[in-house]
C-alpha cells in the first residue's frame, strides 16, 4: 500500500497540525504515515509541546497539538525530527516528545517507497 510521506518545512503549529491529521487519516485507512520536521520545524516537538491554536482547538472539541501527536503515533504514525534542525534551534535529543526519531532529510528520503506519496507543508 502506498505509503504517505509529509515534511513539515517551517516552525508553525497550523501547518504542523495539518500535517498530523493528513497522517492520521492515511493510518486509519491503513496506509503507513511519516512525517519529517526540517530545519526550525524541529522546534515543534520541543516539550512541553504547545501551540497558539491550542486553546481554540479544545473550545472547539478537538485535541490540541500534545494530544493529536499522542493519537498520531498511537496509529503509528513516525515522527522523523532533523538533526540539523535541532542543532539549529539548539534542542538536544532529551528535550524531545518521547518516541520521536532523530535523522536526516536522506535518511528520510531513503526510507520511502517509489510509488509512495511525499507532501511539503
Amino acid at each position: 500500500m502506498r505509503g504517505l510521506n509529509i515534511i513539515v518545512a517551517s516552525a508553525d503549529g497550523e501547518r504542523f497540525y495539518a500535517a498530523l491529521e493528513a497522517a492520521a487519516a492515511a493510518a486509519a485507512l491503513g496506509r503507513p504515515a511519516r512525517i519529517f520536521l526540517q530545519g526550525p520545524a524541529a522546534a515543534l516537538l520541543r516539550t512541553p509541546v504547545a501551540f497558539a491554536g491550542d486553546a481554540a482547538r479544545r473550545a472547539a472539541g478537538q485535541p490540541d497539538l500534545v494530544s493529536l501527536i499522542a493519537e498520531a503515533m498511537a496509529m503509528d504514525v513516525r515522527l522523523v525530527v532533523c538533526q540539523s534542525g535541532m542543532a539549529l534551534t539548539g534542542m538536544t535529543a532529551s528535550e524531545l516528545v518521547p518516541q520521536v526519531r532523530t535523522g536526516g532529510l536522506v535518511s528520510f528520503m531513503a526510507e520511502a517507497g517509489p510509488d509512495d506519496q511525499l507532501v511539503v507543508y
